[in-house]
């Protein structure tokens, strides 16, 4: 349960940061699922959300100046 509400706790800022397809992003509260997004990837393709329904998902970014990402 604690790696679910994390889940959606990286996605929701995943989305406040990036934003879903130029809609403003919507207040979530603690056991809310998290909103279809989709996000480009390093790999070059963008991944949405529903490719991984019932697997565990995890969100990383880094920073494009100064960092070894």
């Amino acid at each position: 349960m604690r790696m679910l509400v994390a889940l959606c706790v990286v996605a929701v800022a995943a989305v406040a940061a990036v934003g879903v397809k130029g809609a403003a992003a919507q207040p979530l509260e603690v056991g809310d699922a998290a909103p279809a997004f989709s996000l480009p990837g390093s790999d070059g393709r963008t991944h949405s959300l529903s490719d991984y329904a019932g697997t565990p998902v995890v969100l990383a970014w880094f920073p494009m100046a100064f960092t070894g990402g």
